[in-house]
């Protein structure tokens, strides 16, 4: 049992520095995108591909395999696949909210500002 947990133990520990390689690669891709400007961004979309790359090279050693492969004979994939196409909708709900959600308060604002002028003081 304990040669077992002496086994688990760098195995998690990669695949949690592998997760984290990952998030920062695909935060740093993120920024990248958002921003827009090629220049300033250059390194970042650098960064983050090499840091992809690092996370993709850790993650297809033999022992990081084998653990893959007894993840993939669980049921996990498809409480992972249902945890992504959450997320997906999440996101695109979010899309929506805040695409419409600007306009909506730019009249809000336009609406109070002429409410003001006309001498009606009432803002709810």
């Amino acid at each position: 049992m304990q040669e077992k947990l002496l086994v688990l133990i760098p195995r998690v520990a990669n695949f949690i520095a592998i997760g984290f390689l990952i998030a920062y690669g695909l935060r740093l891709f993120g920024e990248y995108h958002s921003k827009g400007r090629w220049a300033k961004n250059a390194t970042s979309l650098f960064a983050g591909a090499g840091l992809l790359g690092l996370a993709l090279t850790l993650l297809i050693t033999p022992q990081n395999t084998a653990v893959l492969l007894l993840i993939a004979r669980t049921k996990i994939a498809y409480v992972l696949l249902w945890i992504s196409n959450l997320l997906l909708l999440a996101a695109i709900a979010a899309f929506g909210f805040i695409t419409y959600a600007r306009p909506l308060r730019l009249w809000y604002e336009r609406k109070v500002a002429r409410d003001l002028r006309q001498g009606r003081p009432k803002i709810l």
